[in-house]
């Protein structure tokens, strides 16, 4: 059994189906559990709606009829029949969103916000199955909510892995044995009380992870629009260089610090088994990739991972106090409460310092918070560049016309935070 990860950029529109169908023709006779993504930038879509229904800062229908008209499109391409029954299929699944917003908000934003993102992987698995059944690719489609089970941790779900196992054997396993493919959703969890969480942003990754866990996988791939794990973000450096093999332990450092092309949780749950996770191109379908396994290979060369939009906070007691463990629990609990990840920090007598993202809607609340108790002080508009196996020539090439305003070095790792002069 392999499970097959295919993210927004591998569905963003009708001749992308078609080439998903295309890969999945090649693994005839295999079982399959296909994990996908919303459409596009469905998931930025869905964003505004959630704002435009909880903030009113735009009219949530007319939001709504964009989204609706946009898998249209695609449907219409797939399913040139306008009688087909599964324009009746989509449109009730369109009810319920509909339904989720015709009423004032009655939970928190975080919940409101799942409840309705969630949506888009449900708009995209259900014509993505519903085309590969008309064209001769028998699958089954399954509800991920069902499935995956977490705690009420809105917009970043906890898995309970045991409880979620036992539900994966149960009925995800069987369906794959009587239909060779399942298809189903990333990103969606389930609670308790049977409402919609999801596993933190970009986070279809790590659900084909939890599920080839639970059912012990051959292996996971990960279809991508690049060839494989390059040494740096295309966006920001020119050359890039392909990395052939990952060990777990670099592919977790790499993703932890920010490597975008595999989401940080995924890689664990796959180490605790030994499934070896390929990451390969959905365009060019005959591309080797990457595989991350275990094995004693380092990295070969030096890889950069940049987040931009970063905020550098600093903190200082306001009596006499040295910054001691007693303020560090209290500054760590906010951080927590807040919901703000830290990506950097560096602790010195009488000053704290965090790098972490500029969140508009998490970081002002956080820094209100801190100031009730410390001296706040913060840069913003500023980049964290992260190196692996670094050495001064690429710590020189990156810092070129940059301001340093906080360095860390360990044996294998360089972070800097930077600002642009």
């Amino acid at each position: 059994m392999q499970v097959f990860k295919f993210g927004g950029a591998s569905v963003k529109d009708a001749n992308a189906v078609k080439n998903v169908a295309a890969i999945l023709k090649r693994y005839e006779g295999k079982q399959l559990i296909i994990v996908v993504s919303a459409m596009g930038k469905i998931t930025n879509a869905l964003e505004r709606l959630v704002d435009a229904y909880f903030y009113k800062k735009e009219n949530a229908e007319v939001v709504l009829e964009e989204i609706k008209a946009f898998h249209l499109n695609i449907v219409t391409e797939l399913f040139p029949n306008k009688s087909h029954s599964f324009y009746n299929d989509l449109e009730n699944t369109f009810v319920e969103i509909q339904w989720a917003i015709e009423d004032e908000p009655t939970g928190t934003y975080n919940f409101e916000y799942d409840q309705i993102v969630s949506m888009g992987e449900v708009f995209s698995t259900k014509i993505i199955s519903a085309y590969l059944n008309e064209i001769g690719i028998k699958n089954k489609w399954m509800d991920a909510r069902g499935l995956v089970q977490t705690d009420n941790t809105y917009r970043e779900g906890k898995v309970d892995f045991e409880l979620t196992e036992s539900l994966v054997k149960k009925d995800l396993v069987p369906a794959v044995h009587t239909n060779n493919i399942v298809t189903t959703q990333g990103f969606l969890g389930g609670t308790s009380e049977n409402f919609t969480t999801t596993l933190g942003r970009e986070g279809s990754d790590y659900t084909a992870a939890i599920l080839a866990y639970c059912v012990n996988a051959e292996n996971v791939t990960i279809w991508k629009d690049v060839p494989g794990v390059l040494n740096a973000d295309p966006k920001w450096f020119d050359n890039t260089i392909k990395i052939s093999e990952l060990t777990y332990q670099d592919a977790i450092e790499l993703t932890y610090y920010g490597a975008t092309v595999i989401h940080p949780k995924t890689i664990k749950p796959l180490q605790n088994k030994g499934i070896p996770l390929f990451v390969r191109s959905f365009l060019n379908h005959d591309e080797e990739g990457t595989v991350v396994k275990e094995s004693g290979r380092k990295l070969p060369i030096p890889s950069f991972i940049f987040k931009v939009n970063q905020v550098l906070i600093s903190l200082q007691a306001k009596d006499f106090s040295f910054i001691a463990e007693d303020n560090l629990s209290s500054i760590f609990e906010v951080f927590y409460k807040h919901g703000v990840k830290i990506h950097m920090m560096q602790l010195s007598a009488i000053n704290f310092s965090v790098c972490t993202d500029n969140d508009a809607q998490k970081v002002p609340g956080l820094l209100a918070e801190l100031q009730n108790d410390f001296k706040v002080l913060y840069n913003d508009n500023l980049e964290l560049c992260t190196i692996r196996y670094y050495d001064q020539s690429t710590l020189d090439r990156v810092s070129i016309n940059k301001q340093i305003l906080l360095e860390q070095k360990s044996r294998y790792t360089a972070q800097m935070v930077l600002k642009p002069v």
